[in-house]
C-alpha cells in the first residue's frame, strides 16, 4: 500500500495541474490557430465581430478576410500552414513599412500579429481593437 501511495500522489498531483491549465486557458476560449478560432477567441473575449468582405495586398501572396472588431477593421491572412505564415512574416520588416521588397504605403500606423496559420494586420490607433488583438493573439510582432 505504501508503494502505491508513493506513485499515487505525482499521478494525482499532475493530473490536478492538467485540469488547472485547462480551465485557465483564458477567457479567450483558446489558441488562436485559424481564421474560425480567431473570431472566436475575439467574441469569448467580450469584441464585437462582424465580417465585412474579402481583401488583397500586393504583399502577400493570399487573400485576406476583413473582420471589424470594435468598430475597427482587421485583415486576416490564412495560409495553408504556419510554415508559410511564419515564412511570409519573416519578411515584414519591424517597423511594418515593407514586406520584402515591397512597401506597405500604409497611411495610419500598423499593427502586424501572427498567430498559427495567420497573420493579422490592423491599421489604426484604436486602443480598444489593438487591446482586444494583443490578448487574443499576443504582441504585434512588426509595426508601429
Amino acid at each position: 500500500m505504501q508503494r502505491l501511495g508513493r506513485y499515487l500522489f505525482p499521478v494525482i498531483a499532475i493530473l490536478m495541474l492538467m485540469a488547472y491549465g485547462i480551465g485557465c486557458a483564458g477567457t479567450n476560449g483558446g489558441q488562436v490557430t485559424d481564421y474560425v478560432s480567431l473570431v472566436d477567441n475575439l467574441r469569448a473575449a467580450g469584441a464585437t465581430v462582424e465580417s465585412a468582405g474579402d481583401i488583397s495586398q500586393p504583399f502577400f501572396s493570399v487573400t485576406g478576410s476583413i473582420i471589424v472588431v470594435n468598430g475597427g477593421d482587421a485583415q486576416v491572412f490564412e495560409y495553408e500552414n504556419a510554415t508559410v505564415a511564419n515564412e511570409e512574416a519573416a519578411l515584414v520588416s519591424t517597423d511594418g513599412s515593407s514586406v520584402g521588397t515591397t512597401m506597405t504605403n500604409l497611411v495610419e500606423p500598423s499593427h502586424f500579429y501572427k498567430a498559427g496559420r495567420l497573420i493579422v494586420l490592423y491599421v489604426g490607433e484604436s486602443e480598444s481593437v489593438i487591446r482586444m488583438l494583443q490578448d487574443v493573439l499576443g504582441p504585434q510582432f512588426a509595426g508601429k
